[in-house]
Parts: structure tokens; sequence; C-alpha cells
């Protein structure tokens, strides 16, 4: 007789749990999920899919506006923002099927309601205990509110994905990615927005030369950046909201969309109770193989707040199940993970930004070209595209790659093979662009941008 109900129980069935549960049961463990919310998680139901498909409407606008100079006689068009939500969520319900399928396909089973933690081998859910060897917890983050008088008023992005209407004025806080996409998003559709935040440019974090170029370019596209504030009260008035900042001035909005960052799911699942040590902002604290301070529990994705990304989520509920049920042990490596945002423009980034790089290298070789896509020549929009290398100089390997522009994210996703492979410059350049196309600028930049001047005095 088994010693536990299951080999390993996972707690959250968004792409990290299921990925992880879906490997594990396909290499015959006894497997069980547990979601009390949308098999598919966070990605698939609120975050990721539903998000880009809005951008893709919101990028409609320009693909308009350009035809006219490819010679196209297009007639005003008019946007239905039901019909898009519509539609999106006839997508997701297709795509949480496919989820289930792939669970049950696995032999995984599915147990649809809240789990907690009541021991090291034991979760309850639905009212019934359950043993397990180990234990996955996957439960991802949830958006941060901050405590200001009227915040009841303000939307997530959990609700900005599923409003009945279009909102005509948008008031954004945050600087990050969530909140350039979905100024974006709203710009795109037609909607007055602002963003409000507390440095002098967007995405912090990032390549200062990312930063600068999108700040401008989100600008240029009308979307009012209001720095060095914050939101100090959201006061309703009538059918809208008058959001005062901490300037003391005023702005009005139909909805005012809190965008400040995301805090790991933790809270009332047992972990403390079970002996899991837990870091100051509630996120789960793992080994290099997603292992927590106790041997049974492990923990993935978000929720541990390495590197909030789905794919990254994904990598290491899968190298789990490796090390775990198939005796291939794998330690997930979080270097060089390329990510992107998909604001408009969309941005692309892998490795080092060049602030990072002098830290760890010291001196570099840094190339950048900043250039009006072909595209607009004849639209006549004045949109342009940065892109980046940064290079070591001692060793001439290329530490990062950075782009604002159309297809960035595409295009970086191809490089970050060769930054993973450690490629040079060198190698750069001897490689043949593709003509014309944006992406060959990265294998001919051949002009170094000027030394910092804080670098050339010492």
């Amino acid at each position: 007789m088994a010693k536990y109900h299951f080999d390993m129980i996972t707690i959250g069935a968004g792409s990290g749990g299921v990925a992880s549960s879906r490997r594990a049961g396909s290499y015959g463990a006894r497997v069980a999920i547990c979601e009390d919310w949308r098999v598919g998680g966070t990605c698939v139901m609120r975050g990721c899919v539903p998000k880009k498909f809005l951008v893709y409407a919101a990028e409609f606008a320009d693909d308009f506006a350009d035809a006219a100079g490819y010679g196209w006689h297009v007639p005003a068009p008019r946007f239905d923002w039901a019909k898009l939500i519509a539609n999106k969520n006839k997508e997701l319900d297709r795509l949480e099927g496919i989820y289930r399928n792939l669970l049950k396909n696995a032999n995984v089973t599915l147990f649809e309601g809240r789990a907690t933690i009541v021991d090291p081998h034991t979760i309850e859910v639905l009212g019934k205990r359950h043993t397990t060897a180990n234990i996955m917890v996957a439960t991802g983050a949830r958006p941060i509110l901050p405590s200001i008088p009227g915040i009841e008023h303000a939307i997530t992005s959990n609700e900005a994905l599923d409003l009945s209407a279009m909102p005509k004025q948008v008031v954004i806080a945050g600087g990050g990615y969530i909140a350039c996409e979905f100024a974006g998003i709203f710009k795109g559709v037609g909607a007055d927005v602002t963003i409000v935040i507390r440095g002098d440019k967007v995405l912090r974090g990032f390549d200062e030369d990312i930063r600068t170029t999108l700040t401008e370019e989100m600008t240029a596209r009308g979307i009012n950046i209001v720095s060095h504030t914050q939101i100090g009260a959201i006061k309703k008035a009538r059918d809208a909201f008058r959001v005062v900042l901490g300037k003391g001035d005023d702005l009005m909005a139909d909805k005012v969309l809190y965008a400040i960052g995301r805090a790991p799911y933790t809270k009332n699942i047992g972990l403390e109770e079970a002996g899991a040590k837990l870091k100051p902002n509630g996120a789960i604290m793992v080994d290099s193989w997603s292992r927590s301070s106790v041997p049974s529990i492990y923990a993935i994705g978000d929720v541990t707040d390495r590197l909030n990304l789905t794919p990254v989520a994904i990598a290491e509920g899968r190298a789990v199940a490796e090390t775990l049920f198939n005796d291939n042990p794998i330690e997930m490596d979080h270097a060089n993970v390329p990510s992107a945002v998909f604001s408009i423009p969309s941005v692309g980034t892998v490795g080092l930004t060049e602030h990072d790089a002098r830290k760890q290298f010291g001196a570099l070789d840094i190339y950048r070209a900043r250039f009006r896509p072909m595209k607009n020549t004849l639209s006549g929009r004045g949109e342009r595209t940065m892109m980046k290398l940064v290079v070591d100089r001692k060793t001439d390997r290329v530490l990062g790659c950075h782009m604002v522009g159309p297809d960035a994210p595409e295009l970086i996703q191809g490089l970050a093979v060769a930054i993973k492979c450690g490629a040079t410059k060198r190698q750069f350049d001897q490689t043949v662009g593709i003509h014309p196309t944006a992406g060959e600028e990265f294998v001919t930049m051949r002009d170094k941008v000027p030394e910092p001047k804080a670098e050339a005095a010492e």
C-alpha cells in the first residue's frame, strides 16, 4: 500500500502549475492539482493572453492610419469594445477547455476548490484531506493596491480586461510594464490616457535607453505622463472620478487603474504553519531547485518572486518534475532570460542593462541605432525604433540586446539564443543581415557610442 495518496499535489492551476503537473503525470507520478478559480491561471485568463488580444486591437489604429500612405482609401473606422471583449472571452473559454484536457490526458486529478497546507505532506481541499509525498505551490501573485482615500473606486489589470464599456478618460497609476501596456491599449482604442509615476521615466529597472525611448514615444502618441508625483486620493464625482495628485492638482477620469506592482499570493495557505520560510513581501524562499525550507514543499513562478515571467514558471515547474520523477536533476537557469513589454511601441530585451553590465564588467562598448522604420516612410508616422548592443570590451562578448519598436519581442527572441550561447560582437558582425528588415540593424551596427563623461574622466 502506498504511503501517500499522491506523489505530488500542486496548488494553483496556472501555466507553471499545469506544466509541472502534466510533466510529472507523463512520467507516471500520481498527481493532483487544486484550483479555486479558472484552470489556466493569471497568464491565460487575466494576464498575458487576454492582454495581448487587446494590444492587437489597439494596434489596428496605426494600421488604418498607415493605409492611406500606401494608397488605400479606408472609411473612418468604428471600434466596438463589447465585441472585442466577447470574442476575447470566447477564446479564453476555448483555452481553458484545452488546459483541462491536457491535465486529464496526463492523468492529473483536478480538485476545483481552495487548497490549504495542513502539514508538509497533507493538503485540505473541499473539506477533505489528501496526503502527498511532495507539495508544489504555484499560486502566483495578485495586484497591489495602496491604502489611500477612495481606493475602493480603483480597478486593477484584472478588471481592466473585462470592462463592460470602453472608458473615455483613464488615469493609470504606475509606470511598469502593465501600466505601459494598458496605456497603449486604451490610447489605441480612442481613450484619453494619463500615467502618474513617481520617477521621471517609465519602466524602472530596464535599460536607460529603453526607458527614455518608450517615454518619448508614448508622449508623442498623446499619452500624458505626469512624473515625480503620486495619487493622494480618488473622489467620486457624479459619473466620473476626481483623482487628487500629491502636487495638489486634480485629474478627471472614467476609470482609475492601479498598476504599481504585484505581491506573491501566499496568505492563508498554511505555508508558515508548515514551516516554510517567507520573504518580507510574502514570497516563498526557495533554493536553486525550487525547494522551500521544508524539503517536501516546492514553489515556482511569481509566488517565489524570482523572475516573474510565465515561461520561467513553466521551465521551473518542468525542472522540478524532471528532478523528482524522471531521474533527470535540473536546476533552472535564470540567466539571460529574454522578456518583452507589449506596449505600443513594443519593447524586447535580453541580457544585462548597460548600468548592470558596467557594475559587473567595467569597460564596455555600446552600440546604438535610432531610425525611422521603413513602413513609416510612406505612412508619414514619426515613430522611431531604438536598438542597442551592450558589449564587454575585454572579451567582445555581447552582454545585452535591447530594442523599442515594432516586432521587438519577435526579434529579441531570436537574439536570446545568441546571447545564451555567448556570442561575440565579431560574430554578430560576421552574420549577414536580411535586407530590408529592421532586424539587420543588429548585425550591421559598427559605430560605438561615445564614452560616458564620468568614465572618460577616470
